[in-house]
């Protein structure tokens, strides 16, 4: 077979394909900006108020028992000079199992505010879907694009993240925070 017909059979055949690709969808963009839904939303509030006054109290529990920790370590450090070495090395392990103990109650402390944060977020999510969706039937819209991807604009007709905040506050004006949820699966490999 010849070169140029060969050439001529490739032609063809794409041919035969190109009309599917000549005609893609024409894109209707809307862009919607998550992170601002989440502060400006009554429920991203919401949680983000419920959450920082489970942190605020979290620490002040935390820093309580740091500081006796602390005025504990002072103290056993002016004893173990007069303590036989038996009675000093068993001090000094409660000492240092009482201190892991404190920075696995923080590390619990934290695991448990991101799971909650996480499973409010999954809940405000819930209810935003429907939401968007109706949005974008409503806009004709093909596409949803997160604000953050934007680089540049000539106008902000096509943000739908007001009116998605207005709708979501009225669905869903308040999240019961759940500080008791289970952590988030890990990702399957």
């Amino acid at each position: 077979m010849t070169k140029p017909l060969r050439l001529a059979l490739a032609i063809a055949g794409l041919a035969t394909i190109t009309p599917a690709l000549a005609d893609p969808p024409q894109a209707k963009i809307v862009v919607l900006d998550r992170a601002a839904i989440m502060q400006y939303s009554k429920a991203g509030q919401d949680i983000g108020k419920q959450i920082q006054s489970y942190a605020n109290l979290a620490k002040n529990d935390l820093a309580a028992q740091g500081r006796q920790l602390q005025a504990d370590g002072r103290a056993l450090q002016q004893q173990v000079a007069i303590m036989a070495p038996d009675v000093k090395a068993k001090k000094v392990a409660a000492f240092q199992a009482r201190e892991q103990s404190l920075q696995g109650a923080a590390q619990k402390k934290d695991e448990q505010i991101k799971a909650a944060l996480f499973a409010a977020r999954q809940q405000m999510e819930q209810a935003l879907g429907p939401i968007l969706q109706q949005l974008i039937k409503e806009r004709g819209a093909n596409l949803v694009l997160d604000k953050q991807a934007v680089v540049f604009a000539t106008v902000n007709g096509f943000d739908i993240t007001g009116d998605a905040i207005n709708r979501l506050n009225q669905k869903l004006p308040t999240v019961k925070v759940n500080f008791n949820a289970p952590p988030p699966a890990a990702p399957k490999k």
